[in-house]
């Protein structure tokens, strides 16, 4: 450890967020998107300029804006100014998966009121009319259920996190 805080295994981090990155992406996440994310993720900050995400991950200035054009309609990162400078930064937002389902949320919503209104104009009496009932039904169940979790998570006792197993030798405190 040195004076200004704990030391990182520059290697060790660049593998955790390739290896989130493709897991993100391998759950449906723009393989981009997915590497930005992790890099934002993994930064004490959880902010970086695009100069800085793209010298991070050896990518192309387009290729960081696309990410984060994707990220920010999705909910996941803002942009916001530095302050004194034209340059912005991109961070991700305060408590971000409770923000990120949070959004989701609103498109089960969507969904049931589409499902639902499908399934009168194929009629309720055919099959396709009755997958989407039963398809907006599930819908349903799941917002009630989805609430009920975000609400719990809200509202839990602010807990230390349980120890974990030391960590093998060579490995630096992150």
């Amino acid at each position: 450890m040195r004076d200004d805080g704990p030391v990182r295994d520059e290697a060790e981090v660049v593998r955790y967020i390739e290896r989130f990155a493709s897991e993100l992406a391998d759950a449906g996440m723009q393989r981009m998107a997915a590497r930005v994310f992790a890099a934002l993720l993994a930064a004490d900050s959880a902010s970086m300029t695009s100069a800085e995400l793209a010298e991070s991950l050896r990518i192309s200035p387009a290729a960081v804006s696309s990410a984060i054009a994707y990220l920010s309609q999705v909910r996941m990162v803002h942009r916001e100014r530095e302050p004194g400078s034209r340059r912005d930064r991109y961070r991700l937002h305060d408590e971000l998966w409770y923000e990120t389902y949070g959004e989701r949320d609103k498109l089960m919503a969507r969904f049931e009121i589409i499902l639902r209104d499908g399934a009168n104009a194929l009629g309720p009496n055919t099959p396709a009319g009755a997958r989407a009932r039963e398809s907006a039904e599930f819908f349903a169940f799941l917002q009630a259920e989805f609430t009920g979790v975000m609400d719990r998570w809200r509202n839990r006792e602010r807990r230390p996190p349980p120890d974990h197993p030391p960590r093998r030798q060579g490995h630096p405190i992150r």
